[in-house]
């Protein structure tokens, strides 16, 4: 039986797991877990919003992925309104020119980032002083079928594939039958791992790891919504 030792927790900052579905949005789903999770009590921030600004400011469609700088840029700079504001589509809209906020989505909240040295000894400082890290990985096969346990640990010969790109959240530490270990929140919903969480081996997340944010202080909260 695998021995998961939990040194530090952030899980009870988040709810439940949420689902990007086929769409290439994880990197603004993570950032706004973190930003979420970092207000007081839990209530969802809209991925729509945050993703649609980042792709403006990088001038890229809604059928690629997003920037790690265009995202903390958006946060900083566009705010976000709670998820009801503008609700996440669940397909990739067909005409990118009819991709827009509505006209109300309520009052905005703006956090700044900063990029991070993509380490364990890092994200375990930044664990340690109850920010959770924003991580960007080149992925393989472990990281499709986690553990009865929820590890993900990589087989013999298993090396990262750079054109399997994916941002997740690290949101505790511990070890894993003795080997450091991250626990990140996915982004494909609570059925992946155990309710959407993974332990993540530093076997498998030194190798795979190439950046990495937090996000600090609030930029402002709004009163007003977006159209005032």
């Amino acid at each position: 039986m695998t021995e998961i030792v939990v040194l530090k927790d952030l899980r009870p900052l988040f709810g439940e797991a949420r689902n990007q579905g086929p769409r290439p949005t994880c990197l603004a789903f993570a950032g706004s877990d973190v930003h979420a999770a970092l207000r007081p009590g839990w209530a969802p921030l809209s991925c729509e919003f945050a993703f649609y600004h980042a792709q403006r400011r990088a001038g890229r469609p809604p059928s690629k992925g997003a920037l790690l700088s265009a995202i903390l840029e958006a946060l900083q700079e566009d705010g976000q309104p709670e998820e009801a504001g503008w609700p996440y589509l669940t397909a990739t809209p067909s005409d990118a020119t009819s991709w827009m906020p509505p006209d109300d989505v309520g009052p905005l909240f703006r956090r700044a980032g900063e990029t991070r040295k993509p380490s364990l000894d890092k994200i375990i400082q930044e664990l340690e002083g109850d920010r959770p890290s924003v991580l960007l990985l080149m992925l393989s096969r472990a990281f499709y079928a986690p553990s009865a346990e929820a590890v993900i640990h990589p087989a013999a010969g298993e090396g990262p594939d750079p054109a399997r790109r994916h941002a997740v959240v690290a949101v505790a530490y511990g070890t894993v039958d003795g080997e450091l270990a991250i626990l990140v929140r996915n982004s494909w919903g609570p059925r992946w791992g155990a309710a959407g969480y993974g332990w993540l081996t530093e076997t498998f997340l030194a190798p795979r790891l190439f950046a990495a944010a937090i996000l600090t202080e609030n930029v402002d909260v709004s009163a007003c919504s977006v159209a005032a």
